[in-house]
């Protein structure tokens, strides 16, 4: 048997990589020393993510998990016990408690208060000195949703920075055990301090009807302790870090291609057009660990997995597979005939944000590049990945404004 393919934790070679993905059906990587197998042929994985015999529970049905937990930096990924991790009912009982907060009522409730949000962050970037370079990430991108979800949660100001930090981390795929471990150790401290303001003065927000509900619900519905704490984690880290990437993603192609703006603006294309084709192009989340085979897995035209073998959902890979999206899957069109993507999953673990996500790197977009209509990148600006093979975007994303609608200067 070949060696696996050793998954650079940095992501600097995320295309080469995902070339070697594309000739199987499923692929032994190493992911910082744990071993698995990616799946990067859409067909493939969406049939896996709809699978029963592919399970989320490392708990159940990892068996190297105790092996793993105290040495893999990832360990919080696969530890945790939200609907992230379960499966069967334990999944339909803690999804049931989260999905009233993602309804199609109250998603579209929330516009109005996000396109305010976006329009106060553009009136900060227009402060930019002329002939300086913004960066996008870092003013755009990344305060529209930690704004977004924060006002979902309830979580207070002085908390929010911290989060971020924290939450950052968990998708940095450098750090060592030790920095990891101390990581984690910070975030649950967060969320213990964020549920005991909330036990003492809870709000009309998500982490107070999840306590209410923990705290009140004696049936064997509600959450454990242990559930709330993984569930607050869940929601406020997948709430934002998936549309921070979603929208730096999204910006950059539009300013590598012009014409892409052009399509937009001609009536060509919509902006939903520009966000699924982003979504395609450039999954937020580049591999998911992990998934589980619950029972030996033949697949077709390729190898069985073994019962209890891990299993990657390597989205970014699967979103450019030449055999669905021919053989310019590598270019951004947002006219391509067939978007399809998996970069919000599938099956019952499908992203109950996934909406929210999509709402706000449209408002994002719209409002950018109506009030920056001829924004581009920054001379000499060059885009770094992320250090992540999890999360996928840029460290930061320079661009130079040009002319507002007001007709100042940046």
């Amino acid at each position: 048997m070949n060696p696996p393919l050793v998954l650079d934790p940095a992501g600097r070679d995320r295309d080469a990589e995902s070339a070697v993905l594309h000739n199987n059906s499923a692929t032994r990587v190493d992911v910082l020393g744990v071993q698995a197998w990616a799946v990067a042929d859409p067909a493939v994985l969406q049939s896996l993510l709809k699978d029963p015999r592919v399970s989320k529970d490392a708990h159940r049905h990892w068996p190297q998990l105790p092996e793993v937990v105290g040495t893999w930096p990832l360990a919080l990924w696969v530890a945790v016990r939200s609907m992230f991790t379960a499966y069967g009912p334990d999944h339909r009982r803690l999804r049931r408690l989260v999905s009233g907060a993602f309804t199609a009522r109250r998603i579209q409730a929330l516009r109005p208060r996000i396109e305010q949000m976006t329009a106060a962050l553009l009136d900060e970037l227009a402060t930019t000195p002329a002939g300086e370079a913004a960066d996008l990430r870092e003013r755009l991108a990344y305060p529209l949703p930690i704004q977004v979800i924060s006002h979902l949660m309830g979580l207070p100001e002085q908390l929010q920075h911290r989060f971020r930090s924290n939450v950052d981390n968990v998708f940095d795929t450098t750090l060592t055990v030790e920095q990891a471990h101390a990581n984690t150790e910070a975030l649950y401290a967060m969320l213990a301090e964020l549920i005991a303001t909330k036990r003492a003065a809870p709000g009309d927000d998500m982490t107070s009807l999840l306590i209410a509900a923990r705290d009140t619900e004696g049936d064997g519905t509600a959450l454990t302790e242990q559930e709330l704490l993984d569930t607050l984690l869940l929601v406020i880290s997948a709430g934002y870090e998936t549309t921070v990437n979603l929208i730096d993603n999204a910006v950059a192609a539009l300013l590598a291609d012009p014409g892409q703006l052009d399509h937009v603006r001609a009536g060509r294309a919509s902006w939903s057009d520009v966000v699924e084709e982003s979504l395609r192009h450039s999954a937020p989340v580049a591999h998911l660990p992990l998934r589980y085979a619950v029972a030996d897995i033949e697949l077709p035209g390729g190898p069985t997995i073994p019962r209890g073998d891990a299993i990657l959902a390597s989205y970014a890979a699967a979103g450019r597979h030449p055999g669905v999206h021919g053989q310019d899957a590598d270019v951004f069109d947002a006219l391509r005939a067939v978007k399809d993507h998996l970069a919000f999953g599938n099956g019952v673990h499908f992203c109950l944000g996934a909406p929210l996500a999509r709402m706000e790197a449209e408002i994002a977009l719209r409002l950018f590049f109506e009030r920056f209509p001829e924004a581009a990148f920054a001379p000499g600006a060059r885009l770094r990945p992320l250090e992540s093979l999890i999360s996928n975007g840029h460290r930061e994303l320079p661009v130079r404004l040009g002319p507002d609608r007001s007709g100042r200067r940046s």
